[in-house]
């Protein structure tokens, strides 16, 4: 008989946003909508780059369980963490979900070809953004769940 229970552990989060009113509103909602989870808020590409990698001071960081990304960042663009990100064989299946003010297709469409899991335009709806996590969360707690015992 299974008694394979989630882990108990709180979501991950990487959030990889240069706007304080943007961050501000999704970090409200998230604490706001009861999901568990903890949060690394990063406002330049560079660094989120940095802190995915393990590189320099972000070498004991934390492994993203989802990554949400805006596109236009300062040092390094969203589009390019992101081709980064699916490049990376252990961040592959991160699930990354774009927040940005941007709708120009050749962005939506890149996106998708990159597999994120979804595509939002700012001005964000909150009460969708929040559905999309706790799914995000449903699927994140079947990867973790304990193995069963015999």
């Amino acid at each position: 008989m299974s008694t394979a229970e989630p882990v108990g552990r709180p979501m991950e989060i990487l959030y990889v946003e240069d706007s304080i009113t943007a961050a501000q509103m999704t970090i409200g909602a998230l604490r706001s909508g009861n999901v568990q989870h903890r949060m690394t808020w990063l406002d330049d590409g560079r660094e989120a780059y940095e802190f995915l990698m393990r590189i320099g001071k972000f070498a004991q960081a934390p492994r993203p369980d989802l990554v949400l990304l805006d596109l236009t960042l300062p040092n390094l663009d969203g589009r390019e963490l992101l081709k980064a990100i699916r490049r990376t064989p252990e961040l592959q299946d991160v699930p990354v979900v774009i927040l940005t003010a941007s709708s120009d297709p050749t962005d939506v469409q890149i996106s998708e070809e990159l597999n994120v899991q979804a595509y939002l335009t700012k001005p964000i709806d909150l009460g969708k953004f929040l559905w999309l996590v706790k799914e995000l969360k449903g699927y994140w707690l079947k990867e973790v769940i304990l193995p069963e015992v015999d």
